[in-house]
């Protein structure tokens, strides 16, 4: 009974090892990436920064 199982545990563990060779690769055309940078502004990044300066500077300054 113990060659048996060890005849089959030895049969699975070989069969998966020499499960198939390698495949062909796949050629694919590079795909090129373009950014929309359309009517971006470049102050943009700033507009919120000072909305929320002077949304502070005016709470600081009704606290009186």
């Amino acid at each position: 009974m113990k060659k048996l199982l060890a005849t089959v545990a030895i049969a699975l563990v070989g069969t998966s090892a020499v499960a198939g060779g390698m495949a062909e690769p796949i050629e694919m055309a590079p795909v090129e990436i373009i950014e929309d940078t359309g009517n971006a502004s470049s102050s943009a990044g700033l507009i919120i920064p000072l909305i929320l300066i002077a949304l502070i500077a005016a709470a600081v300054s009704s606290d009186d």
